[in-house]
């Protein structure tokens, strides 16, 4: 072939593609290309411009102060991995002056969160981060796996969900942190605002959107999510260039969960204009709610079973916790009109129980502060 066409391999020299140089001017070859801005970068650029946003993303929203002591929600995934390396690297190179603490919620699933855990805790060793760990068995008294036995596999994202919010929260007032952070990325909330708006859930579609949920003044410790523009390909890039050890495997019960919907929805989305997550997380932003709308809105309080965060006079979890418990799992799922005869009726026989048992205990203490009295003893006979 070279020697019929003795040009082809001078031409097809020129042809070739030229090495593509880093978009920095660093003068190194581009080794990959950011799917944020579509900029080919070398790996330490490429680091440099990941950190930096999440740095400005922090200190632009004002997400901590000196001296705050901070716990890191830690899965062992990719996303929470990548959270406790920058957290660990930012706070030493900005001089945050953040305390740090991993906390891991164990929700009973055999074969994935065990696997995880042990994850997190070699990420503690690495990364010198203390770690707490908290269990459903200890919070609730129940797994995932007697859950989903129980339920099945259509609604256990929701009970997992709703319990794992609360043990987050437990967990942090057992800690005495000031603010919890997550790893949700830039696609976790653009997946959220589609969730709301197909659910019609003005509430939550309202602050699904901010970057820093609850505060002192509400009684809440404070969750921020540093993360907030940061896109999943992104982590996942820095993550295998990084060499961080992450848990990749998806959870076993969440094939049927209704946020893989709204992921797949996004990634079809996204095919068509690259910028739609973080287009769809502006347009969270920036909707604007009318003060009649407002006004019919649920007021956040507490719970009067728990004493947690709530917009009901009873909060989701300890809801589903007294279906759980009376054998009725569909209780609180959907909407809060749909079961409140059961649970009010759940609730005055907890009522009834607890007014039953203070009767017994007190006629127990009258029984024994009688045998002890002065008359009783001298009527004894003597030994």
């Amino acid at each position: 072939f070279i020697k019929r066409y003795p040009n082809y391999q001078r031409r097809y020299s020129l042809h070739r593609k030229m090495p593509v140089q880093c978009s920095a001017k660093c003068g190194k070859r581009a080794q990959l290309k950011r799917p944020k801005t579509g900029d080919a970068l070398c790996k330490d650029c490429f680091y440099f411009a990941f950190e930096t946003e999440i740095h400005y993303t922090i200190v632009k929203a004002k997400l901590f102060n000196r001296g705050d002591y901070v716990a890191i929600g830690a899965s062992g995934g990719k996303d929470s991995t990548v959270l406790a390396y920058i957290m660990k690297t930012l706070n030493n190179r900005y001089d945050y002056g953040l305390k740090l603490v991993l906390l891991s919620i164990d929700e009973g699933i055999t074969g994935y969160r065990d696997d995880s855990l042990e994850t997190v805790k070699r990420n503690r060793d690495q990364y010198e981060i203390p770690l707490k760990i908290l269990s459903y068995e200890d919070l609730y008294g129940w797994t995932m796996d007697k859950i989903v036995a129980q339920v099945g596999l259509k609604n256990n994202c929701t009970f997992c969900g709703v319990f794992r919010r609360q043990a987050l929260d437990r967990g942090a007032m057992q800690l005495g942190v000031n603010k919890i952070v997550t790893g949700h990325n830039a696609d976790d909330i653009a997946e959220t605002v589609i969730m709301n708006i197909l659910r019609g859930d003005i509430a939550r579609l309202q602050r699904c959107t901010a970057i820093t949920t609850g505060s002192d003044s509400e009684g809440v410790i404070s969750r921020c999510k540093p993360f907030k523009y940061t896109y999943e390909k992104e982590i996942v890039m820095y993550a295998y260039f990084k060499q961080l050890d992450y848990f990749s495997t998806e959870c076993i019960y969440s094939p049927n969960a209704y946020r893989g919907y709204a992921r797949s929805y996004i990634k079809e989305v996204e095919k068509i204009r690259p910028s739609a997550i973080i287009d769809i997380i502006h347009s969270g932003e920036n909707l604007s709610i009318t003060d009649k709308v407002k006004s019919r809105l649920p007021t956040q309080g507490t719970c009067k079973e728990c004493g947690y965060i709530s917009s009901q006079d009873v909060c989701k979890a300890c809801v589903m916790l007294a279906g759980l418990n009376k054998g009725l799992p569909q209780l609180g799922i959907g909407k809060s009109s749909k079961h409140k005869k059961p649970l009010q009726q759940l609730l005055q026989e907890k009522a009834a129980k607890s007014k039953e048992q203070s009767e017994e205990n007190l006629a127990e203490d009258e029984k024994i502060a009688k045998e002890n009295s002065p008359d009783e003893i001298m009527q004894r006979p003597a030994i």
